[in-house]
Formats: structure tokens, sequence, C-alpha cells
């Protein structure tokens, strides 16, 4: 799997169906570009991992790890990755980074893993709050292998992508993801990273009113990222988070860390990505997240709908969509409401509008069509018990709602569309959705909604608003290609001391796959003390190879140079006497 990015190899066909505006956050992985350091880092994590986590991780994750192809010697190649993925329904794609959380579930509705193709430094190996291979490829993916488990991912996703932000909920994400950035970079000064941790936590404590998304994302925290399951006495691990930080996994596991019974109000309990979590959640078992999901689900405007979720979706101020009851979905920008006695009566989008039905923009109805806006009246005609969407062709005959005929209909609430009827839309089922006017007017009360001058209104048929969700109907409606993101990843300097590091890594590795033998493990060693006496983990790598071969001498004055370094940097003593009992333990 360590091969380089062979650009033949027939793609995943999850990728190759998704939509345009996913397609955007996809980049190339170019394997070639990670160095012998990173692989060591890989190496050390996942053999710690694996090690500690078979005592204390849910079962599917060991089994995961063969079924998804990833290996413990070499960072995953993703096209590697994908020919496994294939055949449990789900498939990797490489991305920069943090991408926004709504493009990050919709991925997961499509069974389609987002993986950070960068690698923590060696300085983090521990933990980095910028999201890397590690925590997503060796995090995410095994767990995935486990069908009930990936069904909840999807789901979720699916939900997930619906929830409607606030105004500034994208402003959070886009000072987190440069705070991980900036955390994670080689020699950010303090003060910067201290002043973009005080941004962040402005925005958090001056979020407003909490957003279904910021709601939906605790949930994906306390579960997908940081989620233990079976009991608060007796817990496993399964939180993609957890599995990738060889600190947090064991300090999850004390009883510094309390143990809560994993409910709905975890959706309430607000995280802190720059630090270790005080306190976990735990479900019995997987099926239990999903009727979680589905409980928080039916609190969101997606199920409700009504004039509660119009409003979410005018204070986002952002794309989305409302659906009437007759299954008609308006999508854009929703600027105003008009109710009465509690029920939208109508309602007003600004800039270009789409029409849409069962997700498909119905044809003539789209953003060139509506440019402007869009506005309709919404709900009872007044004095008549049969709503406009119940009556049948006798009825609406009846009524004079008719092609060619010339008609006011007043609705409740004092909305009163008087032009004529040109012609109606109906849905499969033959029930009517949309009634085009052409010479009309629309008055609520005073007041002028629509003026004959503007052209043709388009009545939309609905008693009620029964949904309203973030994004449009149909994807194919709006141009959604302009992520820009506020802040890219920062590459590792490349030195020329750094790059001589590098080369020795570099020696060790293939010296270790019998690739070459030039360099002897002590040639290597002499080089590193002298020139890099500061550096612990290829040390470690090369006490496992004299305890392979057998040279006593050799790994006493390994052991002796790596005490050195612990007395001198007391911070990686821990790191290093791990790695060394690792590959002591395997020797037994």
């Amino acid at each position: 799997m360590s091969e380089i990015l062979d650009k033949n190899i027939e793609s995943n066909p999850l990728i190759d169906r998704l939509p345009p505006h996913l397609k955007q956050y996809i980049k190339p992985q170019n394997y070639e570009d990670y160095t012998p350091i990173n692989q060591a880092v890989w190496r050390y994590v996942m053999r710690k991992n694996v090690s500690y986590l078979s005592k204390v991780a849910h079962k599917s994750y060991l089994d995961g790890l063969k079924q998804t192809g990833i290996s413990i010697d070499h960072i995953p190649n993703m096209y590697g990755m994908n020919r496994i993925l294939k055949e449990i329904g789900w498939a990797a794609v490489a991305v920069d980074g943090f991408i926004p959380p709504a493009a990050f579930m919709e991925f997961q509705a499509y069974n389609v893993l987002v993986i950070a193709s960068d690698i923590r430094q060696l300085e983090h190996i521990e933990y980095t709050p910028a999201p890397d291979i590690i925590h997503e490829g060796a995090g995410h993916a095994p767990i995935i292998a486990n069908p009930e488990y990936a069904e909840y991912l999807r789901r979720f996703g699916e939900i997930g992508c619906k929830a409607i932000s606030s105004a500034k909920d994208y402003e959070l994400y886009e000072a987190v993801r440069k705070l991980s950035i900036l955390k994670e970079a080689e020699n950010t000064p303090e003060k910067v990273i201290q002043e973009i941790e005080e941004q962040v936590d402005y925005l958090q404590k001056n979020i407003g009113k909490t957003s279904e998304m910021a709601l939906i994302r605790n949930l994906h925290w306390w579960t997908v990222e940081y989620g233990l399951i079976g009991t608060p006495e007796n817990p496993k691990i399964y939180g993609a988070g957890l599995l990738s930080s060889i600190g947090e996994s064991a300090w999850c596991m004390t009883d510094a860390v309390e143990k809560i019974p994993y409910g709905p109000e975890a959706a309430h309990k607000e995280f802190d990505i720059t630090k270790p979590q005080p306190q976990l959640y735990v479900t019995p078992d997987f099926a239990f997240l999903s009727e979680v999901l589905e409980e928080f689900a039916n609190t969101m405007a997606l199920r409700t709908g009504g004039p509660e979720g119009l409003q979410k979706l005018i204070e986002s101020n952002n794309l989305g969509t409302a659906q009437l009851s007759t299954g008609l979905q308006i999508s854009g920008v929703f600027d105003e409401m008009i109710t009465h006695k509690g029920k939208v009566i109508y309602l007003q989008t600004q800039g270009p509008t789409a029409l849409a039905y069962h997700e498909k923009e119905l044809v003539g109805h789209g953003t060139l069509n509506h440019n402007r806006g869009y506005g309709t009246a919404i709900g009872k005609l007044k004095g008549i018990n049969l709503a406009i969407e119940d009556m049948s062709p006798k009825d609406l005959k009846a009524y004079k709602i008719y092609e060619g005929e010339k008609i006011t209909l007043e609705f409740e609430g004092d909305i009163v569309v008087t032009g004529k009827i040109i012609t109606g839309t109906r849905n499969l089922q033959g029930k009517i959705i949309l009634i085009s006017f052409e010479d009309c007017t629309v008055t609520h009360k005073e007041r002028m909604l629509f003026k004959p001058e503007w052209g043709v209104y388009h009545l939309g048929v609905g008693k009620k608003i029964t949904s309203a969700f973030s994004g449009p109907a149909d994807f194919r409606s709006f141009d959604l290609i302009h992520h820009k993101p506020g802040s890219e990843t920062i590459k590792a300097s490349k030195s020329e001391k750094r790059q001589e590091l590098e080369s020795l890594y570099l020696a060790v590795r293939k010296y270790r796959e019998g690739k070459d033998t030039r360099f002897s493990p002590q040639a290597v060693f002499d080089l590193l003390k002298k020139y890099h006496p500061e550096d612990w983990l290829l040390p470690v790598e090369l006490y496992e190879l004299a305890v392979d071969e057998n040279l006593s001498e050799f790994c006493r004055e390994i052991e002796e140079h790596l005490n050195q370094i612990s007395e001198q940097r007391p911070n990686l003593s821990h790191l290093i006497e791990d790695g060394l009992e690792l590959i002591r333990a395997a020797k037994i």
C-alpha cells in the first residue's frame, strides 16, 4: 500500500456519483509527499494503538483494520483503501483539513469517508486538533466495517446535512479551522495561537441561539468522534478521536474522565476541540445511536416545518428549502414571512429561487425564471373548509379555479390573489401544486405583495409548511461551486538539516524492509547522535532492529542515549518508554 498512486487505478463508483459541489473539496492525496518521518510517525502510533486498543476498543476495531485495508507499517494509500472499502459499500476521499460541517455530513450520506490526507508532526504525535490521516484513516475507517455503525454514519450524514446553520456558525468554523492549522504548523508564535484561541472562545460564547447544525454537531462529536460503548463502568472505545489519539485513548479510561450514559441531552453539551474531553458519553450499543438520532431529527425543522422552521431559515440568511404540504419545494434565501393565528400565510425569498418537486427542479421554475425572489400565499381560502390541494377537478371547476378564469382568491389572514389563471401544474398523483396567473395582484391588507407588471405570478399550493431544511431541494438548481477556505494547511519546511534527518529515517526503513543494507544501523546511529541528538523516534526504530538481530551491546548503547533524551526532555519519557516496551513485548 505504500506505492505511489497509480493514476490509472479504477475509481470507486461511489466517488464518481458525488455531486460537483462535494467534488470541489476533494484533493489529490499526493502519496509521494509523505516523508520517511511521516511514515515513522504513522507506524509508531499504529503499533502503539493496536497494542493498547486491542484491550479497550470495541471488537469491530481490529476486524475493521483488516477489512478496510489499513496497514500498521505504512500510511494508507487512498486508492488501495478504496479498492477494499468498495466491498463494504463505502469509499474514501482526501481533503484539506476541516471542511464545512454540512459538506462533511453530506459526504457521509453518500457513504464516502472524508480523510484529511496530511499527517501530524512528530512533535504532536499524541494529539493534534487538526484532522489528519491518522485520525481519519485509523480512527473512522475501521469502525465503518461494522454494518450497524456504518448505517448510523450514513443516516447521520443524510439528516445532518439538512440541519440549518446560523449566520455565525460559518464564522466559527473558519476560526476553528484556522486554529487547528496554526496549532499543527511548526514554529507558530504562542502569541498568534493565543489570539486565535481567544477569537474562538469569544465566538463560542457569543454564538447567540444555538442552531440545529451546532446541536447535531455536538451529537456527532460525542458519538462519531469521542464515543464510548458498553456501560459507564466497563466502556469500550469506538470514537475516531479516541482511536487515533495515543494519549487520550489511555486517559479517557481513567476515573479522571466522567462517563455519562448517552442520550438526546448530549446535543446540548458543548465541546472544546483543542483540549482533552473532561467527560464522555457511553452508548449501550450501536443501534441506540440511531434511536437518539431519530429522536433528535424529530425536533428539527426538517420534520416539523411550520413558522418556527421558516424562521430558522430566515435567521440563517443562507440557502434553504421550505416544503409545502403538497410536496412543492421552494429553495432560496428566505427573508420574510407573514403569519396569522400561528400559521404561515405568506413567504418570500430574495434573489435567485427555484421550485422543485421530489428534489427535481420543475421545468420553467429555475433561478433564471425566479432570479429576483419568489413569494406565495399558503393556507386555506377564507370560508371554505376544503383546501385547494384537496379539491378534485370538479371542486376546482365549481370554485372557478380553472384555466382561463379571472378570479379572486381570498386566503385566511387577508392575503388576496386576483388574476387570470393561465394553467396549473400537477404532481404525479394528479394533485395541483402550482397555479400560474397573468395580470395578477397579491395584497395583504393595504400592502402590495405582487403587481401585474412584474410578470406571471405562480401561486404555490399548500395548506402549510411541512419541512424546512438547509440547502436546495435540487442541487443542480444553484451554482454551489464556490468554496474558498479562509485558511490553508501549512506544510512543514524542509531545511537542509531536516532533509538530512529524513534520509536517516529512510535508510532505517529500507534496511528494515530488506531493500537497502548499505547503511548499517550502527552507522546511522552514530550520525544521529552527532548531528541530531534531540531526535527520539529514530533511536526507537534502531532499537527494534538491534533487538531483532540480538545485538545486546547496541541495545544498551541506544537505551543509554534514550535515557539522556528522557532526562533532558521529561515530556518525551513516556513516549520513549512505550516504544521500547512494545518492542520488548513483541520479542517475548
